[in-house]
């Protein structure tokens, strides 16, 4: 029988940058991953600033045999309308490759890992889990993603009464021939949103790889959102044939409706607790701060893991992603939404300061823990 103080049940920027921080106050942390590392990760894969700067990761050292690209301006618009191009005078964003950042923060999280090995049961017994018959820890970190085995043992109803957004993506290193007929500059990706307005495709090209994706709050026609879209691209002569398949992953957007996020012994972190910003999806940055903020509340404990104790968590959670309860707004018709989507996404000043400031690189968001 193996045991830790803390087993983190998932490998990705959540569970990674929870015991990250649990190893610095000397916790014995113990990493469980269905996949080996590293792995490919469906996503998008662009970080801002701030990411780097809250664990402590200097830009040149990651780049060294790393992909990191300077992300210094956008091009914006809705699928085949007009396109607005927005340019910053320095890097406001990178693109990475997940299965070298992932691998990157699990391998300096300092914690114990066992990889390959999936959670296949998860008993209590007193104040202490027992994980796959094996594993004895008094506390659990829940941080495997969407599907995250934590979850349904603290309710969640995978992929039943949730609404997920869900979304298919490929990235591929671009040959000769392919970088020829790529016209996406590295240095300004590409964004454009359906004329619903319930989702957005992406073209971020990463030094020698590109990456094309489309994600959607209705996940009905996806894959006829996502034909309409690359062929979209094509004809705008953007993008070079595809190769291979699109795979597909899905997460909830901030305030998830239903999901618990601590139990006793037990919290959730990163897209098991369905933090994804509601206006981008990016789930990489809430997932780092959960970690962190998870592994403050586990340290504040002090050995003491009864779900009272943690429940400084979810205030953490409200204090810096907004309460739980979305605002009520007035119904607007779906016609009313397309025409001013339309003309705002068209407007310069609206594109640059709400849609990408705001809504994607959350200028103005102070760094998690600054004063």
């Amino acid at each position: 029988m193996e045991s830790c103080d803390v087993l983190v049940v998932g490998g990705g920027p959540a569970g990674s940058s929870c015991a990250w921080k649990l190893r610095q106050q000397g916790l014995d942390v113990l990493v469980l991953d269905a996949k080996d590392f590293p792995r490919d990760k469906v996503c998008a894969g662009w970080i801002t600033p701030a990411v780097l700067e809250t664990l402590g990761i200097d830009p040149d050292d990651y780049a060294s045999g790393r992909v990191l690209q300077p992300i210094t301006g956008f091009r914006t618009g809705l699928i085949a309308g007009p396109e607005v191009e927005t340019r910053y005078g320095g890097a406001v964003s990178y693109g990475i490759r997940r299965r070298e950042f992932d691998h990157y923060l699990l391998q300096r999280s300092g914690a114990r890992l066992r990889l390959g090995e999936p959670l296949k049961s998860l008993a209590r017994r007193g104040d202490v889990w027992l994980a796959n018959d094996a594993i004895e820890a008094p506390m659990v970190i829940g941080a495997g993603g969407h599907f995250c085995p934590v979850a349904r043992h603290l309710g969640a109803e995978l992929g039943r009464s949730e609404q997920a957004v869900t979304a298919k993506e490929i990235e591929f290193p671009l040959d000769e021939a392919q970088r020829r007929a790529c016209t996406i500059r590295p240095e300004t990706p590409e964004l454009y949103f359906c004329r619903d307005l319930k989702g957005y495709g992406w073209c971020f090209r990463k030094g020698d790889y590109l990456n094309v994706g489309l994600g959607r709050e209705d996940n009905r026609g996806l894959s006829e959102h996502l034909e309409a879209f690359c062929d979209f691209l094509r004809r705008a002569g953007k993008i070079p044939a595809i190769p291979g398949r699109f795979h597909g992953h899905a997460y909830l957007l901030y305030p998830p409706t239903a999901r618990e996020v601590v139990g006793d012994g037990v919290l959730l972190a990163g897209d098991a607790a369905g933090l994804a910003y509601p206006q981008s999806g990016e789930g990489i940055r809430p997932a780092i701060e959960s970690g962190l903020m998870g592994a403050e509340t586990v340290i504040e404990a002090r050995g003491d893991y009864r779900r009272e104790r943690l429940e400084p968590y979810r205030a953490r959670l409200q204090a810096r992603f907004g309460e739980v309860e979305p605002a009520a707004g007035g119904f607007v018709p779906q016609s009313i939404r397309n025409y001013i989507a339309a003309k705002l996404l068209a407007n310069r000043w609206f594109t640059r300061h709400v849609v990408l400031d705001r809504w994607f690189l959350h200028e103005g968001e102070g760094i998690l823990g600054a004063a």
